[in-house]
């Protein structure tokens, strides 16, 4: 039950008990939309910004490189797990009061992070941090959401949909700057200005609104959480090599068990931790399925175009680090273009052309040499970063475009997690997509060579184009209603 339906014969909500009856005016749901993306860019940027700095910090640490990676994936498999937890907790204490302790002890985790002196004491703060992520995000997604008009939701999203495009691209570089000019400490030390200044403005733009509180699935929440997190555990051990398959064949077995037993439960209790019949809306189902794939498919670029730079053609870390950076420009460059594209020509259209696009985005990463001249892969990375910024938008903002302010913490909830889980999968793919064309190839699996590398990215392709058939089950007029202009029928 949600705040509308607590909502007096009258019309009247009584101040701080339920949902607002009018929303907040646009001058502040901007302001809160780009707070809200701020702190998403610093959420989502932490996911990667430490992978370049990960051989100096083991150096501090006096532990081999490699173990540095629970870092990395403590702060993921945290962030993950405790997302399904984020929309109760923000129904039982209120999302501002939530949403604003959530920044706090994520700038007081990135205080500890520079603070650690050893493996535990990071990997812990790494855990804490991921667990104020898990709140912080999904919180301030969802305030923003339940606070913006249906004709309003395509602009609002363009706000929202920015960090996740630059954070996985802007992170490793940035990571590996700030650790040669200043030191690793930095990359966690500047979180907390930011961290500060949002904060405060958290206080100053959202409104103390409070909603009916649902019963705690505590059985939910533990299969849900178990699952997710075996699977994201796996899904990270799969990327270390042929020795860890073994363990992450089980891991992943097991999550998957748990998450058909939870699905199989949520859908019969009464009180479920979220409720999975927001899967019949058309247009939230396909951000789900269809663009899943997508997501991880776009989300292996990260991991294997940089790789192919300086493995396969053999750059320094720096070139391929700055030739990397075309693909941000070109999400950056694109993204006052996109809500004009989708007003224009419906989502179903956008993404039926759109998915073909970003298929052959890949084989064109295939088609790449160490002979190719770096003006051309810039090009190539430009205009594919502006099809990344599409697809990226259009997903996002047709998964909200349908669902009823009663669903919107559902929907928020369950689209987060599929969210991250996508992340982690995108890498996991990435390098998993390399060792087969790597096996096909006969290849040396320490030393991937550029044929490996092209034969991946043909492969990726595949998974991008599977995108096509989902999306072309869609109604023409899919999503119309936070559209400006309903698209002509296809």
């Amino acid at each position: 039950m949600t705040g509308a339906s607590h909502t007096q014969s009258n019309g009247h909500v009584p101040p701080g008990s339920a949902e607002p009856e009018q929303p907040s005016p646009l001058r502040y749901r901007t302001a809160t939309a780009l707070m809200v993306a701020v702190v998403f860019f610093m959420e989502t940027l932490d996911a990667t910004v430490i992978t370049t700095a990960l051989p100096t910090m083991a150096k501090d640490f006096a532990v081999p490189a490699a173990s540095l990676s629970a870092g990395v994936s403590a702060y993921l498999v945290a962030l993950t797990v405790f997302i399904p937890l984020s929309g109760w907790v923000a129904d039982r204490f209120g999302p501002r009061r939530v949403f604003a302790s959530a920044i706090a002890f994520f700038t007081l985790a990135s205080l500890l992070c520079a603070a650690s002196d050893s493996l535990l004491t990071f990997t812990s703060a790494r855990v804490l941090q991921g667990i104020a992520g898990a709140m912080m995000v999904p919180v301030g997604r969802l305030l923003v959401m339940r606070d913006t008009p249906k004709d309003q939701i395509v602009k609002t999203v363009a706000i929202l949909t920015w960090p996740a495009l630059s954070g996985p691209i802007v992170g490793p570089a940035l990571g590996g700057w700030i650790t040669m000019q200043w030191s690793w400490e930095w990359i966690f030390l500047l979180n907390l200005p930011i961290g500060i200044l949002a904060f405060v403005a958290s206080l100053f733009l959202i409104r103390p609104v409070k909603y009916p509180v649902k019963h705690f699935d505590m059985r939910g929440f533990l299969l849900c959480s178990s699952g997710i997190g075996l699977f994201m555990i796996a899904v990270e051990t799969a990327s270390h090599g042929q020795a860890f398959i073994l363990p992450a064949l089980i891991a992943g077995v097991v999550g998957v068990v748990l998450l058909l037993l939870c699905s199989r439960y949520l859908l019969r209790s009464e009180k479920p931790l979220f409720d999975l019949s927001i899967l019949q809306v058309r247009t939230y189902a396909s951000a789900v399925s269809g663009g899943s794939l997508s997501r991880i498919a776009l989300n292996a670029a990260p991991f294997l175009l940089p790789l192919t730079f300086q493995l396969g053609f053999g750059y320094s870390p720096a070139e391929a680090g700055a030739l990397f950076l075309w693909l941000f420009v070109g999400n950056l460059c694109m993204k006052p273009t996109t809500t004009w594209i989708m007003n224009r020509f419906g989502f179903r259209r956008v993404l039926m052309v759109n998915s073909f696009i970003v298929a052959g985005s890949f084989l064109a990463y295939a088609a790449l040499t160490e002979d190719t001249p770096t003006t051309l892969i810039a090009v190539i990375l430009f205009i594919t970063g502006m099809t990344r910024s599409v697809q990226f938008t259009a997903f996002y903002t047709m998964a909200f475009a349908d669902i009823e302010k009663h669903h919107m913490n559902d929907a928020n909830t369950l689209f987060g997690v599929v969210q991250r889980l996508n992340s982690g999968m995108g890498i996991a793919v990435g390098a998993l997509m390399l060792a087969i064309a790597q096996w096909f190839l006969g290849g040396d699996e320490g030393a991937p060579v550029a044929a490996d590398f092209s034969l991946a990215f043909i492969l990726v392709s595949v998974l991008a184009l599977m995108t096509f058939i989902d999306v072309m089950r869609l109604p023409a007029d899919a999503g119309h209603s936070v559209l400006k202009k309903r698209a002509a029928a296809a």
